[in-house]
């Protein structure tokens, strides 16, 4: 007993810090390699083509041509952080409108701002491979999700927006009908 108590007195508290430690990273070792516990990569579900949309909102162009277009390469940088290039898939611009009511009833008119000729909002269509998992899909190590800042970047343009449409590519196709918002005044 009188032996025990020497050890004891020998041990520092650094000494038991890291014997707690090891246990503790021999428990999860355990547990993890038992299938208890799972880790990232399991997480994943399967691996798919995506389609999300990336809305700029009030872009001033003074020409009546959008930067970019269809099936050229954008470099992209989600949460600041560069990413990759990716496809684009398509482009849809749209002068900004005003809503101007009518005197004899009570419907209203959507028309071209001519007091903001230059203003345009633009719809980009990208594509990219991404790992789904439960909570959504993930690109470059960031979930896409509605909402999510990205910078678009080009040779003649460098443009901020969200993310406002997210798709999976069905496997059968490559060609999704694109179920645009936007409409068309005539």
């Amino acid at each position: 007993m009188q032996k025990f108590l020497d050890l004891l007195k020998k041990i520092r508290p650094i000494d038991i810090i890291i014997i707690v430690g090891v246990v503790i990273a021999l428990i999860v070792g355990f547990f993890t390699y038992t299938n208890f516990r799972q880790t990232a990569d399991k997480q994943i579900e399967a691996t798919s083509k995506i389609r999300f949309q990336f809305y700029i909102r009030s872009v001033t162009l003074t020409s009546n041509k959008v930067p970019m277009t269809k099936r050229e390469k954008t470099f992209i940088s989600i949460r600041n952080v560069p990413y990759s290039d990716l496809d684009i898939v398509d482009v849809q611009s749209d002068r900004k409108k005003i809503i101007l009511p009518t005197f004899n009833s009570k419907k209203v008119v959507v028309v071209e701002d001519v007091s903001q000729a230059s203003l345009y909002d633009i719809v980009v269509t990208l594509e990219d491979t991404a790992k789904i998992t439960k909570d959504g899909a993930v690109v470059g190590g960031n979930k896409i999700k509605m909402g999510l800042p990205i910078t678009l970047e080009g040779k003649d343009y460098k443009f901020n927006g969200i993310v406002s449409d997210l798709q999976l590519v069905p496997v059968s196709h490559d060609v999704i009908n694109n179920q645009s918002t936007a409409y068309d005044v005539q």
